[in-house]
């Protein structure tokens, strides 16, 4: 709060206002590193403050103060009592009073404040010395800002070593003394500088406050384009989904990992409209592409000798595809584009299942690979059980055909300790995604025809792996249906007699 004298109220307080006896020390409120030339400290008592200004008849009126030479601005100081002209006095709530001996020219030429202060127009400036001294209240908070921002009014050139936060505070301070140039310099240095989190939400608390003419420093914070939104997403997606060196595996993670951001559903406004038919055409195209060189790598493994694939590890070259198709299921998930992936899978299935065998038992990589595998496909019959992929019986027939068996022997290699890695222990899977799985084939077995349940059921009992999956809940369904079929769909005329008989 700056102190102002109104016509009619009782002029503000002198500079010798505090008792004769009262010390009030000038000093920089910044340590060497923060506020750079140190100003030198003394000892000034209101008294000296009159006498070291001069009897008020001998001073130049300050009406003309923005008439000294500029050579006389190129030499005063901050602080230097030698060539003060008037004392600028910040004073706080709490009780804090200091002075400083400052320089009428300069306050003129940089302050829309303290030029109105100084003005014969202001109301009490033939008052003794309250032309002379001048008043600047502030909260405690604030005092450093206050002190910093009349010692740059001296600085010939931008400042820029205070810091994000500090210079906030600057930019108030400035912004309330009407210095223009200053303004301009916090305006530049925010504007160029990168900000933490922290200095962003204290960027966006303060300066929308301040003015329009000071949004420009929020460019980085307004809203995205939404054609700039969807060009970045569609970059992001085809880098996510590209065949990359290893390298660089962190960077396509973290690109990764913002595709799911960007279409996370949450209190914040989304940044993509689902729907959007140019965003669904590129997620297509990307899924082609990945899948195709998924397979092409598939079939060079399925068709090259046992030696081969051993000797050139290209297991090694088939997890990269498996870990961008389990992650890529997300996103088709949350678009409800899962068609586009399941259909190939299932197509796919029983030559995923061969190279996986095909494979080296010894590998290191080999469960990771596993893995990799059992995700999608437990994703892919997730969207089947859901009914967002709608596949014919004998589709649905061939996934528990070659899913269970595979899927039976699986198990066990996850149940025991893995040698291969560090201190022996576990690769496992979410339990989760084992019931998932069982539970899917429950449903997926219920959909079929009768017969074919039958014979799915029985071959699952006759496995040394009928512990997993339990298929009780198929097994209790098909013996219910199978007893009562006759009888329920005869009575609505479903069997003709020749077969009701």
């Amino acid at each position: 709060m700056l102190s102002v004298a109104s016509p009619g109220l009782a002029a503000p307080p002198r500079c010798n206002a505090p008792s004769p006896a009262a010390a009030l020390e000038v000093v920089s409120p910044l340590p060497d590193s923060a506020a750079g030339e140190v100003v030198s400290t003394s000892i000034v008592s209101p008294k000296e403050c009159a006498s070291s200004l001069g009897p008020s008849s001998s001073l130049p009126p300050l009406i003309q103060s923005s008439k000294i030479k500029p050579l006389l601005k190129t030499l005063v100081r901050f602080g230097d009592r030698a060539t003060s002209d008037v004392v600028v006095r910040i004073r706080t709530h709490e009780g804090r009073d200091n002075w400083f001996y400052c320089h009428s020219g300069i306050l003129i030429d940089k302050s829309k404040y303290f030029a109105e202060r100084l003005s014969d127009d202001w109301p009490t400036c033939q008052i003794l010395d309250s032309r002379y001294c001048v008043e600047v209240y502030c909260e405690e908070f604030e005092f450093n800002s206050y002190v910093v921002a009349l010692r740059l009014l001296y600085a010939k050139e931008p400042q820029t070593r205070y810091g994000v936060r500090n210079t906030i505070d600057i930019l108030q301070v400035a912004v309330r003394l009407g210095c223009h140039q200053l303004s301009q310099y916090c305006i530049d240095y925010l504007e160029s500088v990168p900000w933490e989190e922290a200095d962003e939400e204290q960027i966006l608390k303060i300066i929308p406050h301040l003015g329009s003419q000071y949004e420009e420093i929020l460019a980085r914070l307004q809203p995205v384009n939404p054609i700039s939104v969807i060009s970045i997403f569609m970059s992001t997606l085809r880098f996510a989904t590209s065949s990359l060196p290893q390298s660089v595996r962190d960077m396509k993670s973290s690109a990764q990992d913002q595709l799911e951001y960007m279409l996370t559903e949450d209190d914040d406004a989304p940044m993509l409209t689902l729907d959007n038919q140019d965003i669904k055409l590129a997620v297509k195209n990307c899924v082609s592409d990945l899948l195709s060189r998924f397979n092409c790598h598939l079939e060079s493994i399925l068709y090259e000798s046992q030696e081969i694939v051993t000797k050139i590890n290209m297991e090694n070259r088939l997890q990269p595809f498996l870990t961008d198709i389990s992650w890529i299921c997300q996103i088709l998930n949350k678009m409800e584009m899962m068609k586009h992936l399941a259909h190939y899978w299932l197509e796919a299935s029983r030559n995923i299942v061969k190279v996986t065998e095909k494979m080296d038992a010894e590998a290191a990589d080999l469960l990771e690979i596993k893995l990799k595998v059992i995700e999608v496909t437990s994703k892919v019959l997730d969207s089947v059980v859901f009914g967002h992929v709608i596949v014919p019986t004998a589709t649905r027939l061939l996934m528990v055909n070659v899913w269970l068996p595979f899927m039976q022997r699986a198990r066990p290699l996850f149940e025991q300790p893995n040698s291969d890695h560090e201190e022996g222990s576990t690769l496992k899977i979410d339990c989760e995604i084992w019931l998932g799985l069982e539970s899917a084939f429950v449903s997926i077995i219920l959909t079929l025809p009768s017969d074919n349940q039958a014979e799915i059921l029985a071959e699952w009992l006759k496995s040394e792996h009928a512990r997993y999956p339990d298929l009780t809940e198929a097994l209790e369904t098909w013996c219910y249906r199978s007893k009562v079929a006759k009888k329920r769909l005869s009575l609505f005329g479903a069997i003709g007699n020749g077969k009701s008989s």
